[in-house]
């Protein structure tokens, strides 16, 4: 049986907060489908006029959800190592998916550059989710000890 530290309480909010900020992204496309008249199934609109800021809107939330299944396994794994590093990440790249969301909703594409801290963050956090394999593993650190993931720790 695995015993979660009482940090682990962050983790499990932030995955919270994540499924809010789906939920908001997912009602914006959903109003844009009524506000441009894209009707189901489709998944991107073809009129001249208005298809690019629908297109965008749309876009803004499948990315979301195309990097959401590393997000949440780095989320929970990692989080077991470094709970509030890991949530603090977690959040900013809730806030980067917002912020690329809300700039790629503009019309304009590159305002999706808005939310590359999200980017960084979810990059972070895969390295974090990194270092707890390597100590599970047991496998020590370079000799000048620039990378090592458990504080306070030598190398031989």
């Amino acid at each position: 049986m695995v015993v979660l530290s009482k940090e682990y309480g962050y983790v499990v909010l932030t995955g919270v907060a994540s499924m809010v900020m789906l939920g908001h992204l997912a009602v914006k496309v959903g109003q844009a489908r009524k506000k441009y008249n894209v009707q189901y199934p489709q998944m991107y609109s073809n009129d001249p006029e208005t298809g690019n800021i629908f297109n965008c809107i749309q876009r803004g939330h499948q990315n979301a959800l195309e990097s959401y299944p590393a997000f949440l396994f780095c989320l929970a794994v990692g989080g077991m190592h470094s709970p509030r590093l890991t949530s603090a990440l977690g959040v900013v790249w809730i806030i980067g998916r917002e912020a690329y969301a809300y700039g790629y909703a503009s019309g304009d594409p590159a305002k999706r550059s808005l939310g590359a801290c999200g980017t960084v963050a979810l990059m972070g956090m895969m390295l974090s989710t990194a270092c707890f394999g390597r100590t599970l593993l047991g496998w020590t650190a370079p000799r000048m000890n620039l990378f090592s993931c458990a504080a306070g720790r030598s190398s031989p």
